[in-house]
């Protein structure tokens, strides 16, 4: 516990530094940033010192990409987070970090950051550019020092030259460094899918599919809420009666949040498997079941899913074909995240 104060504290820390308004009410117009539909909401995250431009993106998309960032130069981002697999670590539970450390909760897809509100399983970081922070600086992961990062970018002849591109001449700073990795991360917006061009009225979904929508909106749509299929939120999922990982307990120390985990958004569902908070299921199909049939009791359960979700073989499969409706083809081929080097 003291090592998670520790850690909340030194995220507050970086936060301050990084903007002097990191949440202001103005959101991030689609002709200052990324391009997104109309039938999205707002962003959340806006920050009027870090001005989008595309040396700061590209920048941070060279930082992703870099195993610099770990203590022994063998783990970027992009190791536990593959374009090909919408920024996921597909066919790994839990993923592996310097010195074959392996940590103890599955790496979820990286997109649509600029509508999150809090970030991890457990929503411990609240702010999109301290959310690297804690990947970084985490033994099981990249188990470096911020300190040494900016000193081995600040010797490094192709670094130096960028971030004086795109940040003025002087020494990197944290605020850069975390600014350009905010811009690329921000970039990285899914809204290309099936649904998508359902939703703008470009092609009809099968017969199949509408049943699967509907039952969907019936069934999950509470959670996973539209556009973005996610509400934001956490829910006990019934996944445990007994936890060995308390959730989001471990932030707030609210008994009512015991269990709790972040609800994930379901775009680009399946390209992201395997699925929940430590990597359990293999499939949609035994997610389903879980929700149809496995449900544990416990007292912060949520209450839709008390005694579980009633759906036969046909409905599961009607949603499955629904839900692969999400995925973004265009999304994970996009030049613009892939590796640069």
């Amino acid at each position: 516990m003291k090592r998670m104060i520790s850690f909340l504290f030194l995220g507050l820390m970086l936060l301050a530094a990084c903007s002097k308004d990191p949440f202001s009410p103005n959101p991030v117009s689609s002709n200052e940033g990324p391009d997104f539909p109309a039938y999205f909401p707002a962003p959340h995250y806006q920050s009027a010192e870090n001005i989008w431009q595309k040396n700061r993106i590209e920048l941070g998309r060279r930082l992703f990409y870099d195993p610099i960032l770990s203590s022994d130069s063998s783990v970027s981002c992009a190791s536990c987070h593959h374009a090909s697999h919408a920024f996921s670590d597909f066919g790994k539970a839990l993923s592996t970090g310097v010195n074959g450390a392996i940590g103890n909760r599955n790496s979820p897809a990286l997109f649509n950051l600029l509508w999150s509100t809090s970030f991890m399983w457990d929503g411990g970081i609240n702010h999109l550019e301290i959310m690297p922070f804690a990947p970084i600086t985490l033994a099981t992961e990249m188990n470096e020092d911020m300190n040494h990062i900016l000193a081995k970018l600040n010797r490094h002849t192709q670094y130096k030259p960028l971030f004086e591109k795109s940040f003025g001449p002087g020494e990197i700073s944290s605020k850069d460094f975390f600014y350009a990795l905010a811009q690329f991360m921000g970039s990285l917006v899914s809204a290309n899918s099936k649904y998508d061009l359902f939703r703008q009225g470009k092609i009809s979904f099968s017969s199949d599919e509408q049943k699967g929508y509907q039952l969907f909106q019936v069934h999950c749509n509470r959670c996973h809420t539209e556009p973005l299929f996610t509400n934001q939120g956490f829910a006990n999922n019934g996944l445990d009666s007994v936890f060995s990982d308390e959730g989001r307990y471990r932030i707030t120390l609210d008994p009512d949040d015991k269990g709790k985990f972040k609800i994930p958004s379901l775009r680009n569902i399946g390209l992201s498997y395997p699925y929940m908070h430590k990597g359990q299921f293999n499939s949609l199909q035994a997610v389903l079941n879980h929700y149809s049939s496995s449900v544990k009791q416990s007292e912060t359960l949520d209450p839709q899913l008390k005694g579980g979700i009633p759906l036969n073989e046909l409905e599961k499969n009607q949603i499955i074909q629904f839900l692969n409706t999400l995925n973004d083809s265009v999304f994970i081929q996009n030049s613009l995240h892939q590796n640069p080097f």
